[in-house]
Order: structure tokens, then C-alpha cells, then sequence
């Protein structure tokens, strides 16, 4: 009988890590979609999820990539960082302590990868790949400066934000 317990532990334990990311958006449905090329390359398409649809940064919401194009993981942290500077982030510590996070948390993506990032205010940062859990930035911060990459109103991106924010 113990065993069965143990077993059915064990289960539950790994169903709950593979757990679907969005869970943590409470009624998520999709904002918006985009298309990230660049020259002749189609990178990723990113889809924002927020509750009923509605995006806020006051409440959680997430955003997921869809890579059409083998990417190096440190290659995609350092991007980040030069993305969340272009934001108007300064403090170089802090940019070299998330970097440091980025590179553990990012895997090396191919075609058909899909990195799904949490976003919940005053919270810690959650990664996904697919639904494997990658790991949590815990500085609050960092998520606002992270998804301001795609959001924010200095986006370099600034298409692939409206069309996120449904702003067509």
C-alpha cells in the first residue's frame, strides 16, 4: 500500500511541474499575436495572454514565443539585456545580475520551441518551455523591464507591440 502512495505521489509531484503556465493567469485568453522577422528570417510568433483578454500591467498576464528558428539560449539572455537597456534600464549591476539569471534559466530553442514567460505584479518572473518550469526570476523589477521588451512605449519593436495589444 505504501508503495502505491509513494507511486501516486510521485504522479501527482510530476503533474503539477508539468503544470500549463497560463494557470497562472486567471481566465486567459489571447490578446493579441505577432510575427518577429528579421530580414529574411521569421524568428517567433508571440502571443499575449491576459485575463478575459483585457491586458494591464497591474494584473498577470503572459507571453509566449513560438520559435520558427534555432536560437542560442545565451544569445536570447543577451539580447534581453540589450533590449531592457534600450527600455531605459541603467542599473548595470542589476542588468549583470538578471543576465546571469537569463543564461541559466533560457535553453537553447529550435524550430517548434515555445518559451512562455509569467508576468504577476510584485511577483517573481516565471519561465516556461512548453509546460516544463525553466525557473523564476525573483527580483520584482525584473518583469517590468523584461516584458516592456514587447510593451512598453520605447519597444524597438513598436508593430509587434500594437499588434500584442490588439491595437491593429
Amino acid at each position: 500500500m505504501r508503495s502505491w502512495m509513494v507511486m501516486i505521489g510521485a504522479v501527482v509531484f510530476a503533474w503539477q511541474a508539468q503544470a500549463e503556465p497560463l494557470s497562472a493567469v486567471p481566465d486567459a485568453k489571447p490578446v493579441g499575436t505577432a510575427r518577429l522577422s528579421k530580414l529574411v528570417w521569421d524568428v517567433y510568433d508571440a502571443t499575449l495572454y491576459a485575463p478575459d483578454g483585457q491586458w494591464s500591467d497591474a494584473q498577470p498576464f503572459a507571453l509566449s514565443l513560438h520559435y520558427l528558428m534555432a536560437l542560442d539560449g545565451q544569445d536570447i539572455a543577451e539580447r534581453s539585456v540589450a533590449e531592457i537597456r534600450k527600455q531605459g534600464f541603467g542599473d548595470e549591476v542589476k542588468l549583470a545580475a538578471w543576465y546571469s539569471q537569463m543564461k541559466a534559466i533560457f535553453p537553447d530553442v529550435r524550430k517548434g520551441s515555445e518559451i512562455t514567460g509569467i508576468y504577476q505584479p510584485d511577483a517573481p518572473t516565471a519561465f516556461y518551455l512548453g509546460s516544463e518550469s525553466l525557473g523564476q526570476i525573483r527580483d520584482p523589477e525584473f518583469g517590468r523591464w523584461f516584458f516592456n521588451i514587447w510593451l512598453g512605449d520605447n519597444t524597438s519593436e513598436p508593430d509587434i507591440r500594437k499588434q500584442l495589444l490588439g491595437m491593429r
